[in-house]
């Protein structure tokens, strides 16, 4: 390899250095020349130089306070080193706050904002769906989790492996939760969000704040699960977790009811004597939550939240049919708000989600629905309940699917004209005051 100052004699130097300047000068001039050419742009433009002066002021560095050094790992033990630590819910975790705590201070550039980092987790079965369009429909569920993420900076695991063979089913996720805390000490909440739910309000951001005294929030009523004992008043296929002790705790709790508790069948008969309209025979993991926030103890029933001020779920049946006119009511606020049919990068899109929030606070059931999820309707194994029509399943998983992706597409340039139909039109400058 070649190094600079290699030669050392000055006659040398001088007169290669007097050849060098001189073929220097003359590309140089050659260059000057032709740039006038390839970049026409004066520097005396005040707007270029505005810009430039605006850039130089915001001190660009590949350290700064919002980038996280994925290039840095101290030598420092940390729970990681500790052959103790177990990932599997067969084995208490002790001190977790501290051990997470532990590990952020060793990571600076993951601790700016750690209380408001989420990941999102949801996942499937490992062998392929028995239903012919059931994979499919879940890559579009998928795809549909992975553009929310996107807008809102989330990371996202799929996971199709089955962590603990005896919690399958209802059980499965809750294996993953607890090990995905462990591999991401880096963010507050755990997501799980299941394969069947769709996001269908694109812009809506979760009020964290309103959940700082939480470690759990789930979509239900307090009335209905405490005073009529019913096994529906929740729904345990949404749920967002805080990542500490106390969330690992009530998983134990939690779990003690689930396929590997030596009790697990005088739990069904103990949970069926209960929610009497329980129509699982086994304990299910939704029951054993309503059990736990029923006659649970307080220091598990005050850090849980029971979400019903917006669809943190909502169940398909009573949304679904609602989406062309909330479509048509957005429009409407849009024709009226300039600002909202600007076209933007798809990276702002939170920008114009909270200029939107002021307009359509007021809509009731005419606002987006945040998440609707496809309870009963089985899209991998197709057995949906008997009391639906399997075309009212599949077709309103087709119509959520679009309303939510014509929500992204919108940045693209293009939508989805019917919600029955995949295919797309572009979509002319100054939509929606512009007629499509």
């Amino acid at each position: 390899m070649a190094k600079f100052g290699s030669k050392n004699k000055s006659s040398i130097c001088a007169s290669n250095g007097c050849i060098f300047l001189g073929g220097a000068m003359s590309a140089l001039l050659l260059i000057w020349g032709l740039s006038s050419f390839i970049t026409p742009i004066p520097n005396s433009n005040p707007k270029f130089n505005s810009i430039a002066t605006n850039i130089k002021s915001l001190n660009f560095t590949t350290n700064n306070s919002f980038t996280q050094n994925l290039l840095y790992d101290p030598l420092d033990k940390t729970f990681y080193d500790d052959p103790q630590t177990c990932y599997t819910m067969d084995k208490p975790m002790k001190n977790w706050d501290e051990k997470r705590k532990e590990w952020l201070l060793l990571h600076p550039s993951f601790a700016a904002g750690a209380d408001q980092k989420i990941l999102v987790i949801t996942g499937s079965q490992p062998t392929k769906c028995d239903n012919p369009i059931g994979d499919h429909l879940l890559l579009r569920f998928f795809k549909n989790k992975v553009d929310y993420c996107r807008l809102h900076n989330h990371d996202i695991v799929y996971n199709n492996a089955l962590l603990d063979p005896n919690m399958d089913s209802y059980w499965a996720k809750y294996p993953m939760v607890r090990a995905a805390m462990l591999a991401h000490p880096e963010v507050e909440w755990i997501w799980w969000v299941d394969s069947d739910a769709v996001f269908t309000d694109m812009e809506f951001k979760l009020p964290l704040i309103r959940y700082k005294d939480h470690n759990l929030i789930v979509h239900g009523w307090e009335d209905l699960i405490k005073k009529e004992h019913s096994w529906t008043g929740l729904n345990a296929g949404v749920f967002l977790m805080r990542n500490c002790q106390w969330s690992m705790d009530f998983m134990d709790v939690w779990a003690s009811m689930g396929p590997n508790s030596p009790e697990y069948e005088k739990w069904g008969e103990r949970l069926r004597a209960i929610f009497t309209t329980k129509v699982v025979l086994d304990p299910d993991d939704q029951t054993a939550l309503a059990y736990l926030i029923a006659m649970g103890e307080d220091k598990w029933t005050s850090k849980i939240f029971l979400e019903d001020g917006f669809y943190f779920q909502g169940y398909w049946l009573e949304i679904s049919k609602m989406y062309d006119k909330m479509t048509k009511k957005y429009d409407e606020v849009e024709k009226r708000v300039e600002g909202l049919r600007r076209r933007h990068a798809e990276k702002v899109s939170e920008h114009y989600g909270e200029m939107r929030e002021k307009y359509i606070k007021d809509l009731g059931e005419l606002r987006r629905p945040f998440i609707t999820h496809f309870t009963g309707c089985q899209p991998c194994n197709g057995h949906h309940n008997p009391m639906y029509a399997a075309d009212d399943c599949w077709d309103s998983m087709e119509r959520a699917l679009n309303f939510a992706d014509n929500q992204v597409l919108r940045t693209f340039g293009f939508f989805h004209p019917n919600l029955l139909d995949k295919s797309v039109s572009p979509l002319p400058f100054g939509y929606p005051a512009a007629s499509a």
